[in-house]
């Protein structure tokens, strides 16, 4: 087994012993480093053939961070027991990406730094909740605006249509906001529905922090607005990313209205875009100085019950 960090990146659907270009520059900081670099087939792994997907990773090479585009939780987990038949493994293990990758698993270590929120699960193509079963699960949130996204993703862009949601005890709006986002999801519907109070932000786009083993070792722009950089205040953040407990995580923070940073969005490192410009080197060393370390337990804190 090598003794250097590993890294597994999407590999170039067109040319499949390379990285998918949007990847390439993060590929050469890590050769640049010393780490190793294999190649997944992504589109392999959605289509559920994991084995193929892992198929041209050396046996035994050891474990790795995956680097590439976003997996469902299900098939993370057959990628992690595709890698084991091939004697590899991953260091964020299944467990710790649901955590981190789905808003039900990091929601209660951030609570009160993040919008109150609410959720039930539901299974893509399945009809969304409505009537008086929608309206109970969005009573704990009161009064007032709020938006509708899935456990990973909301549909931002489809901001009236299939988002936002002016009043959240107008049972008429919200049925229709709710019914069009599962509709526009569809299959890459993801966990289920959540609802979240809707605060208003200041203007000037997210910042997003990347930490490592409980350490912010990067700051940079959301990729939806590249060219802004806030400087948020992480010390509350970052206590609340200790106790999650994860070991390559992102956050994406905004600045609230009345002055207060607050925590949009948690998500799992290994899936989270880096804006254009910004320089992998920082977080590629980071990485594999946390390689090299025992790995931790990737038992999560106990979850809320769903609602």
């Amino acid at each position: 087994m090598s003794t250097t960090t590993g890294f597994l990146f999407c590999a170039d659907p067109l040319r499949a012993g390379r990285p998918d270009p949007e990847f390439a520059g993060e590929a050469d900081a890590v050769r640049a480093s010393g780490g190793r670099v294999a190649l997944l087939d992504h589109d392999a792994l959605l289509a559920g053939d994991a084995a193929g997907a892992t198929a041209r990773i050396e046996r035994g090479s050891g474990p790795y961070w995956y680097r590439g585009w976003m997996v469902p939780t299900a098939r993370y987990g057959e990628l992690e027991r595709a890698l084991g038949a091939r004697g590899c493994s991953l260091y964020t293990d299944a467990v710790a990406y649901r955590g981190a990758h789905e808003l039900p698993g990091w929601y209660a270590t951030f609570a009160g730094l993040t919008p109150l929120s609410v959720w039930r699960a539901t299974a893509p193509g399945s009809p969304a909740p409505g009537g008086s079963s929608l309206c109970a699960l969005a009573a704990p949130l009161g009064p007032g605006p709020g938006i509708v996204k899935d456990y990973v993703k909301s549909r931002k862009h489809e901001w009236h249509e299939a988002c936002y949601i002016t009043d959240l005890t107008d049972p008429e709006r919200l049925a229709a906001v709710v019914g069009r986002f599962v509709e526009l999801q569809g299959d890459h519907l993801a966990g289920g529905v959540v609802l979240r109070a809707f605060e208003a932000f200041v203007p000037g786009g997210e910042a997003r922090v990347w930490w490592v083993a409980g350490e912010p070792v990067l700051v940079t722009a959301h990729p939806d607005t590249p060219h802004h950089l806030p400087a948020p205040d992480l010390t509350a953040v970052r206590e609340a990313v200790r106790r999650l407990g994860r070991r390559w995580v992102t956050t994406d923070l905004a600045l609230r209205e009345d002055g207060v940073w607050r925590v949009v969005e948690v998500g799992d490192g290994q899936v989270s875009g880096l804006p254009a410009g910004a320089g992998a080197a920082p977080l590629v060393a980071a990485l594999t100085d946390a390689g090299r370390r025992t790995p931790v337990s990737s038992r999560s804190p106990r979850r809320p019950p769903e609602r």
